[in-house]
C-alpha cells in the first residue's frame, strides 16, 4: 500500500506535500505532483497537509483512486514493466513528464480547487 495524489492536485501544485515528505517520494509534474509507489513509506504526512485533500492511500475505494494509482504508477513506468528508481526528489528539480491524461485533463480555471 501506498498514498496517491488525485486530480484535485492537477493545476493546483501547491507542494508543501514534497516539503514534508520523510523520504522525499513526491515528484513534481508539469502539472501536478506525484508519489512514487515503492518509495513511498506510508507515513501519511502528505495526506494530512494537502490544502485540496488530493491524496489518498492507494487502498481505498472508488474509482477515482484505482484510476489515480495507474496513472502514478505509470508515471515512472520503466518501460519493461519495472518502476524507474529516481533515488529521491530535490527541490528546483526539473519536473518529471506528465502522465497522457493529466496533459490532456481539462485545465482549471483558477476559481476552482
Amino acid at each position: 500500500m501506498a498514498l496517491v495524489i488525485k486530480s484535485e492536485c492537477i493545476d493546483i501544485k501547491d507542494g508543501v506535500c514534497a516539503t514534508v515528505c520523510p523520504v522525499d517520494c513526491i515528484y513534481e509534474g508539469e502539472r501536478m505532483f506525484y508519489i512514487h509507489p515503492t518509495e513511498c513509506i506510508e507515513c501519511g504526512m502528505c495526506e494530512s497537509i494537502c490544502p485540496v485533500d488530493a491524496i489518498r492511500y492507494d487502498d481505498d475505494p472508488g474509482e477515482d483512486i484505482a484510476r489515480f494509482v495507474e496513472i502514478n504508477r505509470a508515471v515512472f513506468d520503466d518501460g519493461d514493466g519495472g518502476l524507474k528508481e529516481p533515488g529521491g526528489w530535490v527541490k528546483n528539480a526539473p519536473p518529471i513528464d506528465d502522465h497522457s491524461v493529466i496533459r490532456d485533463w481539462p485545465v482549471k480555471q483558477e476559481n476552482q480547487t
